[in-house]
Parts: structure tokens; C-alpha cells; sequence
């Protein structure tokens, strides 16, 4: 497993660290597990170590202890309505670091989580990569994403959620490179693109569809609101308020 104690414990000892790892590591599963996640879970940070593992094979990252790190903290804290989840998520790196003459440089990966863009370190191009590797996972992971990212913004109604998330996506597509790294462009970058484009469509096509699937939607809506409208013959189970389909957000 990805995320095992053991890992995070030998991570701890290469870097010298004092404390508990262990305490660490039951207080990180138990961030990654709370209930307004659905895509910043347990999973993203396997996904995100699983890579690192590939990247680091290569030799070509300066410091990987801090990259495993950072990936390790980069979710710790996460509230879908909140605005400084990294900066959270990072003082919680420098609690758990103290005064290790690493912490302020963890902090620092950590913080380009929230831009995507790097600073002026050897390896913020890794954690950014990393982070991003998503984008190029096989289509049924893509909206298998998709739906949990959905999920964390259920509170969004359905088309402001449709064009921000289209914008932002568009946003990494418009990229002259998505992946910053060598490495990650030459894995990573073509799957990418064709995901993100086919996301983008499918995101728009759902909330704002063509006309003429407008209109069969809109029949199908009419024949089973005649259909409820009809009186029953059979005792029928109380309606949750908001009518039958409130469930579903019709």
C-alpha cells in the first residue's frame, strides 16, 4: 500500500526527523478520510505516490525525500468551500517538521499545489507534474474524477459548476505544455490533451446539450411528470418533500 506507515516511517528516519511518525500518519489518514472528500482522498495520494515512485526511478529529482513529503501533506487539509487549503495544509508540514532545516522548503511545495506554476526550486516542476498526472489517466479514471470532483462541489448549481470547471480546464489546455518535467510531457502530455478535450465536452455537453436533445429531455421530463400527475390505484409511498425527483435535482 501506497500510504502505509511503514512508508511514511522510513520516509521519516531518511530525513532525520523527531517525533512520531506514526502519529503523523494515523492524523494524515484521518484528513484524507473526512466526509466532504471525494476526490481528495486516500486514492489522490496513492495515485500522486505511485507516480513519484515512476519519476524517481529516473534520477532526475534533486531532493525526492521532500517531494514525498510535500506529497504527503500537499491535501492534508481540504474544504471544498475553503480558499487556503494549501496554506492549511502546509503549516500543518511545519508542525509536523518543526524546526528540520527542510520544513520551510516542504512548506513551499506544498504552496505550488494551489498555482500549478513553480518558483525558482530544482523540483517544483515534479510536484506540479504530479499533481497533474491525473489528467492523463486511462478515460475511465478521468470520469470516474470528474464525478468525485462534482461530488465536492454538489453545493455549486449545476451550470455555474458547468462553465468554471470547463473554464479551468481549459485553462491547463490552452497551455503551450501541460507537464513541466521532460518526463512527464513525454508519458503524460498527449493523453492528456485528448482527455481534457473529450472532458470538456462531455462537462458542457451535459449541462448545456444541443437543442434537439434539449427537447427529447424536456418531453421525457413532461411524460413523467403526467405519468406522477395521474391518480394512483394503489396506496403509493409519501413523496420526500420536494417532489419525487428531488433526489436527483429535478
Amino acid at each position: 500500500m501506497m500510504t502505509s506507515n511503514v512508508r511514511l516511517e522510513n520516509l521519516w528516519r531518511r530525513l532525520s526527523l523527531s517525533g512520531e511518525a506514526s502519529v503523523w500518519h494515523a492524523r494524515l489518514l484521518e484528513c484524507y478520510a473526512e466526509p466532504q472528500r471525494a476526490y481528495h482522498t486516500l486514492q489522490h495520494l496513492e495515485e500522486c505516490l505511485r507516480c513519484f515512485d515512476e519519476a524517481k526511478v529516473s534520477g532526475l529529482i534533486a531532493q525526492p525525500d521532500l517531494i514525498e513529503m510535500a506529497l504527503w501533506f500537499h491535501d492534508a487539509v481540504y474544504d471544498p468551500q475553503g480558499s487556503e487549503n494549501e496554506e492549511l495544509s502546509a503549516w500543518m508540514a511545519l508542525e509536523a517538521l518543526g524546526d528540520h532545516p527542510a520544513a520551510q522548503e516542504v512548506a513551499r511545495l506544498i504552496l505550488l499545489t494551489k498555482s500549478h506554476q513553480p518558483g525558482d526550486g530544482p523540483d517544483d516542476a515534479w510536484i506540479i507534474d504530479i499533481d497533474l498526472a491525473i489528467f492523463a489517466q486511462p478515460m475511465k479514471r478521468v470520469l470516474e474524477y470528474e464525478r468525485q470532483i462534482r461530488a465536492e462541489y454538489a453545493w455549486v448549481p449545476e451550470a455555474v459548476y458547468a462553465e468554471k470547471r470547463a473554464e479551468i480546464l481549459t485553462g491547463f489546455l490552452k497551455r503551450e505544455q501541460i507537464y513541466l518535467t521532460a518526463w512527464a510531457r513525454e508519458r503524460l502530455e498527449s493523453r492528456a490533451r485528448e482527455n481534457l478535450r473529450a472532458l470538456i465536452e462531455s462537462i458542457l455537453t451535459q449541462c448545456f446539450p444541443p437543442p434537439a436533445l434539449r427537447a427529447e429531455r424536456r418531453r421525457s421530463r413532461d411524460r413523467s411528470r403526467a405519468s406522477i400527475s395521474q391518480p394512483a390505484q394503489t396506496p403509493r409511498p409519501v413523496a420526500a418533500p420536494g417532489g419525487e425527483f428531488a433526489a436527483f435535482g429535478l
